[in-house]
């Protein structure tokens, strides 16, 4: 059984759409949510589906503590959902190629710090772009700059508004998470 530990720092819908996913699979479980917010609603979500939690603050993100927690819980696997924070390099050493992050744009466009959630869907309607997407990636040192493993597109229409980006974006990325991290996760064992 390949264990993941979810990190998410906000209201968790990627999350629990992971979690329901892989809640009867064979192979894979989601084994933790972690969040650096104690107000996240990613906590809340995670206990309604008997997932263990765990916060963190940002000093502890790159502790030995952090990483010998995951060893002990024996995770597999990192994927980042939501979460805000760049991933410390004692932790992409030990879990390298495991750690799979989502981009709510076509990267390498509105990529980078500072570039998540409402900032990217603004950032695309103001570009007048027809269409955006998702992009599903490994991490690395910078933000958004990992190897694609997936991307989705979804048309603009013209005047839609940065809500509306947003709804459709989140339709992708319920639909996709879950399935590429499934595909990777069994394709890399074998």
């Amino acid at each position: 059984m390949q264990k993941i530990a979810v990190f998410a720092s906000g209201s968790g819908t990627n999350a629990a759409a992971i979690a329901d996913y892989f809640s009867s699979h064979p192979h894979i479980e989601v084994a933790l949510v972690l969040s650096n917010n104690p107000d996240a609603g990613v906590l809340e979500k995670a206990k309604l589906r008997d997932i263990p939690t765990l916060i963190i603050d940002k000093g502890k993100l790159n502790s030995r503590e952090l990483e010998q927690y995951l060893e002990d819980k024996e995770i597999d696997c990192i994927v980042l959902a939501g979460f805000l924070k760049l991933i410390p390099s004692n932790l992409l050493k030990k879990f390298h190629p495991k750690i799979i992050n989502i981009h709510p744009a076509l990267l390498p466009a509105y990529g980078g710090k500072g570039m998540y959630g409402m900032n990217v869907h603004r950032a695309v309607s103001d570009s007048g772009d027809t269409e955006t997407g998702i992009t599903i990636h490994l991490v690395n040192e910078e933000y958004d700059k990992g190897q694609h493993l997936f991307q989705a597109k979804t048309r603009i229409e013209p005047g839609e508004d940065p809500n509306a980006i947003a709804g459709k974006v989140l339709k992708l990325e319920h639909h996709f998470f879950p399935r590429v991290i499934e595909h990777y996760l069994l394709e890399e064992n074998q």
